[in-house]
């Protein structure tokens, strides 16, 4: 799935697309002197994301490629531990208990082979429960940016994350129309994902 972007200026939905196509149409209307702040979130989870809407639409495009939400990778160093790049393989750090890595050294495999397969099994058993989540937490960001100073927030929050769907639409109706129909959009687009 593609994906998309949504521009708004105060409460306001302005452009919904690509990525370009959503700076683009943000950044004529910052020039044709939109007095509402414009904000730019990612569809997907919700995150909203900073631009320099400073000089021409080429000039913002053109800083796109730097920005760090959407800049690839640092380029590769040279790495003499242990490890294995070229798989892609990202070390991080996890805080178990004494027991906890004895019992997944003794895995077939060792420890991260263990955990690999762990992780893989719950993503099985639940993708239901992980997209809903996830659609959830997305709607979450979006509505602290846009909708926190908007009455009953703290409710619809709490209803949100109930899952309490007749509740929060009851609570969002008074609420501009763009404001609620992103938020059905971004609860939706999990379960068609």
């Amino acid at each position: 799935m593609l994906d998309t972007y949504t521009a708004f200026a105060g409460v306001r939905r302005i452009a919904t697309g690509p990525l370009e196509e959503t700076i683009v149409r943000a950044k004529a209307a910052i020039d044709a002197g939109e007095s509402e702040p414009v904000l730019v979130f990612e569809d997907r989870t919700g995150t909203q994301l900073d631009f320099d809407w400073r000089g021409s639409c080429d000039d913002v495009r053109r800083r796109l490629a730097l920005h760090p939400h959407f800049a690839g990778p640092a380029a590769p160093t040279e790495r003499s531990g242990p490890g294995r790049p070229r798989l892609g393989v990202v070390s991080r750090e996890v805080s178990l208990l004494p027991r906890h890595w004895a019992w997944l050294g003794a895995q077939p495999g060792g420890a991260s082979a263990a955990l690999r397969r762990l992780v893989d099994e719950a993503r099985k058993r639940a993708p239901d429960r992980d997209e809903a989540r996830g659609a959830r937490e997305a709607a979450s960001r979006f509505l602290w940016a846009i909708a926190g100073n908007l009455p009953g927030f703290e409710e619809v929050s709490r209803a949100l994350f109930a899952g309490d769907d007749a509740r929060l639409s009851s609570l969002v109706a008074p609420w501009p129309a763009d404001v609620r129909q992103h938020l059905a959009t971004l609860l939706a687009r999990r379960a068609s994902a």
